[in-house]
């Protein structure tokens, strides 16, 4: 079989990099954690309207001016003139309408304020709830997947997702980007992206070895390997084509969304290399070792 590039055989320089990368992500996770929005934590959360734009630095002089002075400040809306601001603690009513009234007294009475206040039991039962989703989403995927093809893809797949979702954590934690109900969006997006993308290429492997016949690490490693190129120029261009709609998103969705934007960035950049350059090798090596136990199995109840 002839193929351009040995992916399967320079899968150790891959996984010394994914983990160079992963480890640097839990170092984080265990020392700065994440940057919690007001969806995980308690808070109120302040949803501020005006008829003409204003910026982070206007609005946070107001709150300061309130007693107000840790709130987190996004700006977005097609004129700059929406802002959701996250406040670490509860306000009461009292506290809520003068924030309204010093709005009003800076940009007049068409100030559209909305408030939400969010428990720590909610934030709680927030965070419960995504990581259930998670499980259920992975759960699935590996029934489909064994079902189909067999455990071992399953299990290769499932690696591969969860080296994607704790790539972005990490990102997350080690640049402290805030961490909000999109961003859990985000991630289960990319779940689904990347095993599609993945199980595309399992899918021409498992045709290869109709016809293959494998006695070496070589025969395996070209059956791989081929798939993989076969596949290549179509993995790129969904790749790229995902990649350009999310950076518009971040680019022109405005600050509500940018959370969510740089997370699917973030996700899908490693989802396209992840199904290329880790999942297929991952397969390979667990697949080499099952063989290898045959033989010594078959060698040991021949010589019996």
């Amino acid at each position: 079989m002839n193929y351009k590039f040995d992916f399967v055989g320079k899968r150790k320089l891959f996984f010394l990099v994914s983990g160079v990368f992963l480890l640097a992500g839990i170092l984080s996770l265990l020392i700065a954690g994440l940057n919690l929005g007001i969806d995980f934590v308690s808070g109120t959360r302040l949803d501020i309207q005006i008829d003409e734009p204003f910026t982070v630095e206007q609005a946070r002089d107001i709150l300061e001016q309130q007693g107000i002075e840790d709130a987190q400040i996004r700006v977005g809306g097609n004129d700059d003139n929406f802002a959701i601001v996250n406040v670490p603690m509860t306000l009461n009513n009292e506290q809520v309408i003068d924030i309204r009234e010093a709005f009003q007294a800076e940009y007049g009475e068409q100030v559209d304020l909305q408030e939400q206040v969010v428990s720590p039991v909610i934030g709680r039962e927030l965070a419960r709830n995504a990581v259930i989703a998670l499980l259920l989403a992975s759960l699935g995927i590996i029934i489909y997947v064994a079902v189909r093809f067999e455990y071992r893809f399953a299990v290769a797949a499932i690696l591969t997702l969860f080296h994607d979702a704790l790539f972005t954590v990490g990102m997350f934690s080690i640049l402290q980007i805030e961490v909000d109900l999109t961003f859990i969006a985000a991630v289960l997006t990319i779940v689904g992206y990347s095993v599609n993308d993945t199980i595309v290429i399992f899918d021409r492997i498992r045709e290869h070895l109709k016809v293959a016949k494998i006695k070496e690490f070589q025969d395996l490693k070209d059956v791989v390997n081929v798939s993989i190129q076969e596949t290549l120029v179509r993995s790129i261009n969904t790749g790229i084509t995902v990649l350009f709609t999310a950076a518009a998103l971040f680019l022109f969705g405005g600050e509500t969304i940018a959370n969510f934007s740089l997370a699917l960035l973030f996700g899908l950049t490693i989802g396209m290399y992840s199904s290329i350059f880790i999942a297929s090798p991952l397969w390979a090596t667990w697949k080499w070792a099952s063989v290898q136990r045959e033989k010594k199995r078959a060698a040991a109840a021949g010589n019996s």
